[in-house]
């Protein structure tokens, strides 16, 4: 009869593998091998040939993986070359974004003005008023409040400040002649008088003031370059409000096509609330600048219209604006006497709680809610970036960071199981 089998004459370990061979084939250590492999058995004599075969290194022309990321490298000098472009074109791309911060600063601040502008817009286009008439009106509305603010407030700011500082000496005097200095007086000494004696010293010399301006070749160029800067942000706020939806489309775009109408939902939900949010703070300055002229005007404290527009600037701080100014202002009175200043720390501070309980919930609405500490340490950070406009701008990317991670971050967490 005859075996069919393919093992025939081979052991089992040989049917395995029937084409292996040792490492050591043909070279001097085989007649070793073979020999320990006759005295230990046909068994032990495959393994060994299987054991060698695995534990025999192969040769790739590479670094072991024991070694470093350094020994690894088969082009060192490419590496280097690649690794100096790299850090040549990262050192590039700083210093032009450096040179173009002033023109970046105009965009965004553009950009915020024209989402701070689109509820309007949005609100006449509800009204059966199309966008490009809506624009029109909202910027010609604009054009006229700034225009007769400026007819208003200006002459007066100019007479206002010229009159600081020809009534400064009186002024002194008369703060000198006042119960609040001399219990400055009796408390601290006649250290209060000497530094009194060196403010009034240091602000009624022309060359000081023109030294904090920095020269009046500076001022005047600073000024040119405020007007201009305004003129840039008007044209491009222009622009970009005409053409924001089209901006959110392109935007979306650039999302995959299964996750656009989240992204779209998303874009929507951010720029209302940045523009709501925009808005609400500028209603609400422009009701602490009406709030503090009037207590100044009415208390008899002096320069109404400078505290008011400083009131504006300073009270467009998140957060801690109206707390500035309520300083700053009650400082400033107790020069006319301490009851005027008393009576407008007191108002002041109750219509500080009028605006955080009721003005404050009404305006803000529809404004993305953002922790405390988080305002806080947003506006510093704007603030120390970007000055008035990044601690303006601070909350509303702070919110719509807050928003994407809420929205996007955490799903994708709470996914993972």
């Amino acid at each position: 009869m005859t075996d069919t089998s393919p093992s025939l004459g081979a052991t089992a370990a040989e049917t395995a593998e029937p084409l292996s061979a040792p490492a050591t084939a043909g070279t001097d250590s085989q007649p070793v091998a073979r020999d320990a492999d006759a005295a230990s058995g046909p068994a032990t004599s495959a393994a060994t040939a299987a054991s060698g075969a695995e534990a025999a290194p192969v040769f790739t022309g590479e670094a072991p993986a024991g070694k470093t990321f350094w020994a690894n490298l088969n082009s060192p000098f490419r590496l280097g070359l690649v690794l100096t472009l790299g850090g040549l074109a990262a050192i590039a791309l700083g210093l032009a974004f450096w040179n173009l911060s002033t023109i970046i600063i105009y965009v965004v601040f553009a950009l915020f003005a024209a989402l701070g502008l689109d509820p309007v817009v949005r609100w006449f286009g509800r009204h059966s008023v199309s966008r490009p008439w809506a624009i029109v009106i909202v910027y010609t509305a604009f054009a006229l409040v700034f225009t007769g603010v400026m007819l208003l407030v200006v002459p007066a700011l100019v007479k206002q400040i010229t009159a600081f500082f020809s009534d400064l000496p009186a002024t002194v005097d008369e703060f000198q002649a006042s119960d609040f200095y001399a219990w400055l007086s009796s408390t601290f000494g006649g250290q209060v008088g000497a530094i009194t004696d060196q403010v009034e010293t240091f602000l009624t010399n022309p060359a000081n003031i023109a030294a904090i301006g920095g020269g009046v070749v500076n001022f005047a160029i600073n000024v040119g370059t405020t007007i201009s800067g305004l003129i840039i942000v008007l044209v491009l706020s222009l622009y970009f409000l005409a053409g924001l939806p089209a901006m959110k489309v392109a935007f979306n775009r650039f999302v995959a096509a299964r996750n656009r109408k989240k992204a779209a939902a998303m874009t929507d939900q951010i720029t209302d609330s940045i523009g709501a949010y925009l808005m609400g703070m500028v209603v609400l300055a422009f009701c602490n600048s009406v709030v503090a002229f009037l207590l100044h005007l009415f208390l008899g404290l002096p320069f109404p219209a400078l505290m008011g527009v400083l009131a504006f600037l300073i009270t467009l701080i998140p957060l801690i604006g109206s707390v500035l100014y309520w300083l700053t202002a009650t400082t400033l009175a107790l020069f006319t006497g301490w009851v005027p200043a008393l009576i407008f720390a007191v108002i002041y501070l109750i219509y500080m709680q009028l605006e955080a309980y009721v003005l404050t919930p009404k305006v803000m609405n529809k404004a993305i809610s953002v922790p405390g500490a988080l305002v806080v340490i947003g506006a510093m950070v704007g603030g120390t970036l970007l000055g008035l406009l990044g601690a303006l701008v601070a909350i509303p990317v702070t919110a719509s960071i807050l928003l994407i991670i809420k929205q996007v971050f955490i799903p994708k967490q709470d996914a993972k199981i």
